[in-house]
C-alpha cells in the first residue's frame, strides 16, 4: 500500500509538471509576456511552499553556506525557466517537453567529467540514444521545427543537470522543500528584476491571465514539488524516476488535445529513443528529480 500511495504521488506530480508548457502556451494566448508569467509564477509558488513549510513546523531559515549554495542552484534553476519558456516561443509546448528531459543524459555526463564516474557500454548507448533522438525530431520534421527553440531548450536541459547535480549535493545540509522554497524564490527575484530593468514585466489582469499565472504556480509548480518530494519518502528513487517519466507524453498528450499541436512522426520517434534512453539510464544510476522541478519545467 505505502509503495502504491508514493507511485501515486509520483505520478500525479508528473502530470502537474506535464501542464508547464500548456500554461505557458496560454499564458502567451492570454496576453501574457515570459518576464511577467515567470515572475509570478515564482512569488505566488514560493508563498505557497513557505506557508508549505510553516504549517508543517519546517520552517526553518536557511543560512551560510546552504544559503549561498541554494542561491546559486536558484540562479541555475532561473536559466532553465528561462530557457525552457523562450524556448516554447518557437516550438510546440510536447516538442520542448521531450526536449528539456535529455537533462539526465546531461547529468550522466557532468558525473563522468566532474565526479569520475564511470562510462559503462549501456549508458553509452544511452546517450547515444538521446541525442540522437532529439537530432530525429529535427531531422524528420524539419521543416516545421524552428532550431531556435531547440538550442533553447537544449541550453535549459543543461542547466536543469547542472541544478540536479548542484541539489544531490546540497539536500545534505538543507530541508529539500527549503531549499526548493529558496531556490524558487531566487528565480522570482531575478525574473522581477529583470522584467523592471527592461519595462516588461506588468500587473496580470482578468480571469484569463491570473486563471494562467495562478494553474502555473500552484499545479505546475508548487503543489507537484510537494507531491514529488512527499512520494520520495515512500518509495525508491529509481522508481520514482521511471514513473516521472510520465511528464513528457502528457505534455505531447494535452498539447494535441487543448493547443491543436500535431503529433508528428519526427516527435514520435525521436521522443521515443529519447524516453528509451533515458530508461536504459535509471537502470544503472539514479537520475531522480530534484527538489524544484519544471518541468519546468521546467
Amino acid at each position: 500500500m505505502t509503495r502504491a500511495i508514493g507511485t501515486t504521488l509520483i505520478l500525479l506530480a508528473a502530470i502537474g509538471f506535464g501542464t508547464i508548457g500548456i500554461f505557458g502556451k496560454l499564458g502567451f494566448d492570454a496576453g501574457l509576456n515570459n518576464p511577467t508569467i515567470l515572475t509570478f509564477r515564482f512569488l505566488i509558488a514560493t508563498v505557497f511552499l513557505a506557508a508549505f513549510l510553516w504549517f508543517t513546523g519546517r520552517g526553518e531559515v536557511a543560512t551560510g553556506k546552504p544559503l549561498y549554495i541554494a542561491t546559486g542552484l536558484g540562479i541555475a534553476y532561473t536559466l532553465l525557466a528561462a530557457g525552457f519558456f523562450w524556448g516554447l516561443v518557437y516550438i510546440t509546448a510536447g516538442l520542448a517537453s521531450i526536449t528539456l528531459y535529455t537533462f539526465p543524459i546531461y547529468v550522466y555526463l557532468i558525473s563522468v567529467v566532474l565526479l569520475g564516474e564511470r562510462l559503462t557500454g549501456l549508458k553509452l548507448i544511452a546517450i547515444v540514444l538521446a541525442i540522437g533522438g532529439v537530432l530525429a525530431i529535427v531531422g524528420l520534421d524539419v521543416g516545421n521545427i524552428d532550431l531556435r527553440g531547440i538550442v533553447l531548450v537544449s541550453l535549459a536541459a543543461m542547466a536543469y543537470a547542472i541544478y540536479t547535480t548542484g541539489s544531490r549535493v546540497a539536500v545534505a545540509d538543507i530541508d529539500a522543500d527549503v531549499l526548493a522554497t529558496v531556490a524558487i524564490g531566487v528565480s522570482a527575484a531575478v525574473f522581477l528584476l529583470y522584467g523592471l530593468i527592461s519595462g516588461t514585466v506588468f500587473l496580470p489582469a482578468g480571469i484569463d491571465q491570473w486563471g494562467v499565472i495562478l494553474g502555473l504556480a500552484l499545479f505546475g509548480t508548487a503543489i507537484p514539488i510537494v507531491l514529488f518530494v512527499h512520494g520520495l519518502e515512500l518509495i525508491e528513487a529509481s522508481r520514482a524516476s521511471i514513473v516521472a517519466m510520465a511528464e513528457p507524453p502528457v505534455t505531447v498528450i494535452l498539447g494535441v488535445v487543448l493547443l491543436g499541436e500535431i503529433l508528428t512522426i519526427g516527435i514520435l520517434i525521436g521522443g521515443t529513443m529519447i524516453l528509451i534512453g533515458i530508461l536504459l539510464i535509471q537502470r544503472d544510476r539514479t537520475v531522480a528529480r530534484p527538489a524544484v522541478s519544471s518541468p519546468t519545467d521546467e
